[in-house]
C-alpha cells in the first residue's frame, strides 16, 4: 500500500519475484482493459481519467477472478488493492474461501510533493493520460479519505510493515526485503 505513486507497482515485481508470486495490480488489469477498449476498460476510463476510483464491485470481481487462476495457488502479492474498508471485508471473504491467509501488508511511506512531481515526471516519459496534476492531486486526496484508513485496520491486525519509500529503487527494495525476512510465510 502507499499513495499513487508511491512505487507499488515497481517494488511489487522485485517482491513477487522474490517470493516466486504472481503481482497481482488492478492499475494495470484496469490499464489493460482501457487499451483494449473492453466494456470493463470503458467503464473504468471514465473513473481513471478524473482520478477516482473504480466502483468496488468492479474491482472486486477482477481481483477475485485472478485469485483464483492456477498461478496463484502457492500466494499473491496485491498491488493497489485494497484500496477501501469495502474491499478488505471482500479481501477477507476471498482470502479465507481459497485457504490463503495474509502475512504482511507493506505500507509505502512517500513525501506527497515528491509524489506528485514523480508522477508528473512519469507521465511525462511514459505519456499517461491520467496523470495530469489536477488528477494527481484528486488521487492523492482520495488516497488520504478512503485508502489511509487501512493502514489502522492493518495496524490492528499487527500485519503492517511500514516502509520507506522514498530513495533509489534498490534502497526501497532491501527495505522491504529486510522487513519481510521476519514475517513468517504462511
Amino acid at each position: 500500500m502507499g499513495p499513487p505513486g508511491a512505487g507499488k507497482g515497481t517494488q511489487a515485481k522485485y517482491v513477487a519475484e522474490h517470493f516466486k508470486i504472481p503481482a497481482i495490480s488492478t492499475g494495470d488489469i484496469f490499464r489493460a482493459n482501457v487499451s483494449q477498449d473492453t466494456p470493463l476498460g470503458q467503464e473504468a476510463r471514465r473513473y481513471m481519467d478524473a482520478g477516482e476510483y473504480v466502483p468496488d464491485e468492479v474491482t472486486n470481481k477482477m481481483v477475485r477472478n485472478r485469485i483464483d487462476e492456477p498461478d496463484a495457488e502457492p500466494g499473491f502479492l496485491l498491488d493497489g488493492y485494497p484500496r477501501t474498508l469495502a474491499q478488505v471485508e471482500e479481501l477477507d471473504g476471498m482470502i479465507a474461501f481459497t485457504g490463503h491467509r495474509l502475512d504482511a501488508a507493506v505500507v509505502l511511506t512517500v513525501d506527497q510533493e515528491a509524489v506528485v512531481a514523480r508522477l508528473l515526471n512519469r507521465a511525462a516519459v511514459e505519456g499517461r493520460a491520467d496523470d495530469t496534476e489536477d488528477v494527481i492531486r484528486r488521487r492523492q486526496e482520495l488516497y488520504a479519505e478512503q485508502t489511509a484508513p487501512l493502514i489502522e485496520v492493518y495496524r490492528a491486525r499487527d500485519l503492517l510493515i511500514e516502509v520507506d519509500g522514498q530513495g533509489e529503487v534498490d534502497e526501497v527494495t532491501a527495505r522491504i526485503f529486510d522487513a519481510l525476512d521476519v514475517v513468517p510465510q504462511s
